[in-house]
């Protein structure tokens, strides 16, 4: 059975709706954006779940990251917050458990990134093939490092450093929680 192809929303530079859609992988008309999501998630340790992109990932392959990913066609980014961390992690969260922590804008479009409190033992995490081989807890000094030695995708580590002080105010809400 050969896999949906998967569409985007576009949007213009102020984040408007084209009202058009376009297929994954096929530049974009000029001028044209598509959304994105990354979920950061929490535990009460304050350590925050990363993933490895599987091998056969085409960017950034063997890097690590915070789950995300596109918003298909039809999805608000919350909508595709939640079906991403499931997808990726295997994580079942509500809309009401993620919150905005901001949102940056590249070349190819905008990504909206949130946060999630989720105390969920590595067992029950789910992997999803193709996209991801691997996951572990980390403290946000150990990724930081891995920001530094270039263990961490590229553009997670920018937008890292973009939203370094809201996740370091999350990390801490969490650990008190406890």
């Amino acid at each position: 059975m050969a896999e949906k192809e998967e569409l985007w929303d576009l949007y213009d530079k102020n984040r408007r709706p084209l009202g058009i859609v376009a297929p994954r992988g096929k530049p974009l008309p000029p001028g044209a954006f598509f959304l994105a999501v990354a979920i950061w998630v929490v535990n009460s340790a304050g350590q925050l779940l990363v993933t490895l992109r599987a091998p056969e990932k085409e960017n950034w392959a063997g890097y690590w990251e915070n789950t995300g990913g596109a918003v298909q066609a039809g999805e608000n980014s919350l909508q595709a917050a939640v079906r991403e961390l499931r997808e990726e992690t295997g994580i079942t969260a509500a809309p009401a458990d993620l919150r905005l922590l901001g949102s940056t804008q590249w070349r190819q479009g905008f990504m909206d990134i949130y946060l999630c409190h989720a105390d969920i033992p590595m067992e029950n995490i789910r992997l999803q093939p193709g996209e991801t081989a691997d996951a572990r807890w980390v403290t946000l000094a150990e990724l930081d490092a891995m920001a530094a030695d270039g263990r961490l995708a590229g553009p997670v580590a920018l937008r890292l450093r973009q939203m370094h002080r809201g996740l370091e105010q999350f990390v801490e809400a969490c650990q008190k929680q406890d």
